[in-house]
């Protein structure tokens, strides 16, 4: 999530705590993503990269609850 995060200009706004949790959403996510068999045909980086730009951009507006965080980077894959 890091690496996301320093990708984006308003990566400084995020105190620690709201980090691990941006961090949880996206392990979750992708955990998710992993369980549900979806294949992206050697793309596997770039749908972890979309779920993450997903949830820092939500992050951004405001969301903190991890659930939330999480449903919202899946619907962006539409998974």
């Amino acid at each position: 999530m890091l690496k996301y995060l320093h990708d984006h200009p308003a990566h400084a706004a995020f105190d620690p705590d709201t980090i691990n949790i941006l961090s949880g959403a996206l392990d979750d996510a992708w955990q998710r993503v992993q369980v549900s068999g979806a294949r992206f045909d050697g793309q596997a980086d770039v749908a972890r990269t979309i779920l993450a730009k997903h949830i820092v951009e939500m992050a951004i507006q405001g969301e903190r609850d991890r659930q939330r965080l999480i449903e919202g980077a899946l619907l962006r894959l539409r998974l």
